[in-house]
């Protein structure tokens, strides 16, 4: 097996061949530290590399398993991890020239159960400063570039992450979403990005303990191996009060299911939102797909009026309570656009985020009453395919000014809002090349359903397993 099939294998079938010593942990990671010195200076998506130390840990996995001992379910598998993950003893920077030289000294939740379950650490995946944007580019690393066409952005803010998935680089990849940062870089890389249910993944550290806006999440190539990692790193935690106390083990089962008779609204532009015309295009026969499954396909749409001022209010008081003091100590080291979000989440008051809640509570129930009716919505995960990676955002879409760099993620951060659980699927590319995903939205807590319905659809189509060229 050649060193670029062994970076192409799915993460459960590496998993498989490293516990029955088909594979070493030393010879799979040899091949993806290959790969990198090959592919990684033309795209940037690993920007800091532990290649000595995953070393240590390859030869320290391989012993364990030849002496016997039990070995997690990650066993010898390297992965990478956001640059907003702490990871102790490797710089981690969130993408910022404050933190630029910044080690911490132990690590975040979601990368402490990745390493328990037997994963190797890679090193660090790029992000835009305080993975603030659906662009992965910061003045540290600058930025990320796409795999398919490398002119293009990448996506964001787990960037990074997505393109060295799509690469080769790694085999799984772990993020986090407040407006689309799983979702939206999954869709500009073909590769696979799931948002859960606030509480799923539960976080730790974490400064407002309820806070469920952002969450954090698994990548993969394909829907299996999302729904691997997925088992590894959701789980309850008694730190977090919002974290759910339910067995993933679930999730790491078979996703093999039987369509057929289920209720899937479709939703081209989510009640308006303006769409490139050649992501509609790429997805209209996607979701026919659906109807060819046998489900039940019909045009509709639930009321997300309300999502805009919530996403946009709880995200600014988020910022300004996570970053206003940062931005006092160096008001020149952060970009304008973050400041500028911070600066509006000052002039909140009390009564306006108590507004976005009770919003954001209409937004909940209305969409726990649209899921009696249907068990999916599909919409698109970005309003535009994958554009230059010189922008810091595209400013117009299907001819429709965007005003500031998040208005062209509303597809994304609308469905934030609502809490709902929803995947980045590969759908196909348009006809110069980009990569386009579907959206696949479940009711709140729905995740077994939206893996199975997603991993019929990847099975159908096979769109994921376009690699790019190099």
């Amino acid at each position: 097996m050649s060193a670029e099939e062994i970076c192409y294998l799915p993460a459960r079938e590496l998993a498989r061949r490293l516990r029955i010593r088909e594979l070493s942990a030393r010879e799979v990671l040899q091949a993806h530290l290959d790969r990198i010195e090959q592919v990684n200076p033309q795209i940037n998506a690993i920007v800091t590399l532990t290649a000595e130390r995953a070393l240590s840990e390859a030869a320290a996995a391989d012993e364990r398993l030849a002496h016997g001992e039990e070995v997690g379910p990650l066993h010898g598998i390297p992965v990478a991890h956001k640059d907003t993950h702490d990871v102790a003893g490797v710089r981690t920077t969130y993408g910022s020239p404050i933190f630029a030289d910044h080690v911490p000294d132990s690590d975040t939740l979601v990368v402490e159960r990745i390493r328990n379950a037997g994963a190797i650490t890679l090193g660090k995946t790029n992000t835009p400063e305080f993975g603030a944007g659906s662009h992965t580019m910061n003045s540290v690393f600058g930025a990320t570039r796409n795999p398919y066409r490398r002119e293009l952005s990448a996506g964001g803010s787990s960037g990074g992450a997505a393109a060295a998935l799509a690469a080769g680089l790694q085999p799984l990849a772990e993020g986090s979403d407040m407006g689309g940062s799983l979702r939206n870089p999954a869709s500009f890389c073909n590769v696979v990005g799931l948002r859960p249910s606030p509480g799923r993944v539960p976080t730790w550290p974490a400064a407002l303990p309820w806070e469920a806006l952002g969450v954090q999440g698994p990548m993969g190539r394909t829907v299996a191996d999302v729904a691997l990692l997925l088992s590894v790193i959701a789980g309850h935690d008694e730190r977090n009060p919002i974290a759910l106390d339910q067995p993933a083990a679930p999730f790491a089962g078979s996703l093999d299911a039987d369509l057929a008779g289920l209720r899937v609204a479709w939703s081209p532009d989510l009640g308006g939102l303006p769409v490139d015309p050649a992501v509609t295009a790429v997805l209209e026969p996607a979701v026919r797909v659906f109807a060819e499954l046998g489900c039940r396909v019909d045009p509709a749409c639930p009321d997300l009026a309300a999502a805009d001022e919530v996403f946009r209010t709880l995200r600014g008081w988020l910022f300004h309570t996570g970053f206003s003091g940062l931005l006092e100590e160096h008001p020149d080291k952060m970009k304008q656009t973050l400041a500028g979000n911070i600066a509006f989440g000052a002039t909140l008051s009390g009564a306006d985020i108590a507004r976005a809640q009770t919003r954001q509570l209409q937004l909940i129930t209305g969409m726990r009453e649209f899921f009696t009716e249907y068990d999916l919505l599909l919409a698109p995960v970005s309003q535009v395919p994958p554009f230059p990676v010189e922008w810091e955002y595209p400013e117009t879409v299907a001819g429709q000014p965007m005003h500031d760099y998040l208005e062209w993620m509303r597809s994304a951060y609308s469905i934030s809002a609502t809490g709902c659980p929803a995947l980045s699927v590969p759908a196909g590319f348009t006809g110069d090349g980009r990569p386009v995903g579907l959206q696949i939205i479940a009711p709140l807590r729905g995740e077994l359903r939206l893996l199975r319905a997603a991993h019929a659809f990847e099975q159908a189509t096979g769109h994921g397993n376009r690699r790019p060229v190099f």
